[in-house]
């Protein structure tokens, strides 16, 4: 019986347990005003593919700068340059094809 509830109790950790994206991406970005879907269409208008919002993602996010960010001069001031991250470049592309997958629109439009 112990076994049996132990067993159930870590794959109810398992089954509960975030993705990459929803752990690393979404709680920063929860706090702030702007919603992370907006993030991607910013980052959709100015590099048009999938691989080049993608590359440009991750360029940013290793080594965020004001010459490379999506966002208005505003933005910066008020919430200044994201910190560079602590993901590995495997953890931070897989987190990166979470988020296109998730807001992608090609595909979604009629």
């Amino acid at each position: 019986m112990g076994k049996l509830i132990l067993s159930l109790f870590v794959l109810s950790i398992f089954l509960n347990a975030s993705n990459i994206y929803e752990k690393n991406c979404v709680t920063c970005h929860k706090k702030l005003p702007v919603t992370i879907d907006k993030y991607f269409y910013r980052y959709l208008l100015k590099y048009s593919s999938k691989q080049d919002v993608q590359d440009a993602m991750l360029k940013y996010i290793l080594n965020p700068s004001k010459d490379k960010t999506v966002m208005p001069e505003a933005f910066i001031l008020r919430f200044g340059i994201k910190k560079p991250t602590t993901l590995s470049n495997k953890q931070l592309e897989e987190a990166i094809e979470i988020y296109w997958e998730k807001y992608k629109v090609f595909g979604k439009l009629k």
